[in-house]
C-alpha cells in the first residue's frame, strides 16, 4: 500500500506485551490485505480483475468485494467524483518522477473507454465481477489504506483492545475509544497546525504536497488543478473518509455541504497545506 502503518495502544487492563502481540496481529492482517487488494500483486483479486476482457467475470474474496461495494457507493453518493478506475488518466497525465505531462487528446478518448465504475457490475449472491470493456485498470489506493485500518481496528478488537489509534501515513488516522482518563485522541492536522479530537471516527487527508498532481478528474477526464489546500474527511470508518478525502478535491463546495448533510458522522474541513 505504499505507506507506513502505526498502532498505538493505550489501556489501562492491557500490558506492553500483550499491547505489543495484538498489534503484531493487526498488522499480518494489513500485509495479508496488501496481497489480497493490490493491483500491482499477481495474486489479487484486483490484479486478476485486469486481466478480464470484456463480458468476463470473477469471482472475488470478502475484502476485495467490500472495497469494490464502497468504491461503488461513494461514485454515486459523489456523483462520479470518486472513481475507482481513473488509472489510465494517471498514467498518462504524470510520469513515473510524478511530473505532469501534456497528452493528445485522441489517446485521452480511448482512455475513456476503460475507464468509468459503470464499466464493472456486481452480483452480491455470487461475490462475482463482470467487467464491461477489456483490461481495465482498478486502483484502491484511494480507500485502500482506510479499509485495512478498518480491518486491522476489528483485529485488535478481538483481542480486547478497544482504545488505539491507527495511523496509515499520516494521511489516514482511525481512533478507538480513548486513552485513559481523557475524552477523546488528540489528533493534529495540515503539520500540526490544526488540532482535532477524535474517538470511534477516522479522518482522511488528501492534497498536493507530497505527489503533485496525482488526482484525476473522473469527471472531466483530466487531473485537478494543484491548489496549496488539502481536503480532509471526516467519517465513522477509515475505508468512507479515505475515499471521501480524495471525492473531496474534486466536488464542489455546495456538493460536499449537501453530501455532510446527507450522510450520518461525515465532515468536511478545508486547510491549508
Amino acid at each position: 500500500m505504499a505507506t507506513t502503518f502505526e498502532i498505538l495502544i493505550s489501556q489501562d487492563d492491557i500490558d506492553a506485551e500483550y499491547a505489543a502481540q495484538a498489534a503484531q496481529a493487526a498488522f499480518e492482517e494489513i500485509h495479508r490485505l496488501e496481497d489480497e487488494l493490490s493491483r500491482f500483486r499477481a495474486s489479487s483479486d484486483i490484479h486478476q480483475i485486469g486481466q478480464l476482457e470484456a463480458g468476463e467475470s470473477l469471482r472475488v474474496g470478502m475484502a476485495a468485494w467490500d472495497c469494490l461495494s464502497l468504491a461503488k457507493a461513494v461514485h454515486e453518493e459523489t456523483a462520479g467524483a470518486f472513481d475507482i478506475t481513473v488509472g489510465p488518466l494517471m498514467e498518462l497525465f504524470v510520469t513515473r518522477e510524478g511530473e505532469p505531462r501534456t497528452v493528445n487528446p485522441a489517446v485521452i478518448e480511448q482512455a475513456r473507454k476503460i475507464i468509468g465504475s459503470h464499466r464493472f457490475e456486481l452480483d452480491e449472491e455470487q461475490l462475482m465481477v463482470t467487467v464491461r470493456a477489456s483490461g481495465m485498470i482498478i486502483d484502491l489506493g484511494a480507500l485502500g489504506k482506510g479499509y485495512a485500518l478498518d480491518q486491522a481496528a476489528d483485529v485488535l478488537a478481538m483481542h480486547g483492545v478497544n482504545n488505539a489509534v491507527l495511523n496509515a501515513g499520516d494521511s489516514t488516522v482511525l481512533a478507538l475509544g480513548t486513552p485513559p482518563g481523557k475524552e477523546a485522541w488528540n489528533i493534529t492536522l495540515s503539520g500540526g497546525t490544526h488540532p482535532l479530537q477524535l474517538t470511534n471516527r477516522a479522518v482522511s487527508g488528501s492534497g498536493f504536497a507530497v505527489k503533485g498532481a496525482h488526482i484525476m478528474n473522473p469527471r472531466l477526464f483530466m487531473p485537478v488543478p494543484v491548489k496549496n489546500r488539502r481536503a480532509y474527511a471526516l467519517a465513522p470508518t477509515a475505508a468512507l473518509s479515505d475515499a471521501l478525502s480524495t471525492a473531496f478535491m474534486v466536488m464542489e463546495r455546495e456538493e460536499i455541504e449537501a453530501l455532510c448533510t446527507r450522510l450520518t458522522g461525515v465532515e468536511h474541513l478545508d486547510l491549508e497545506a
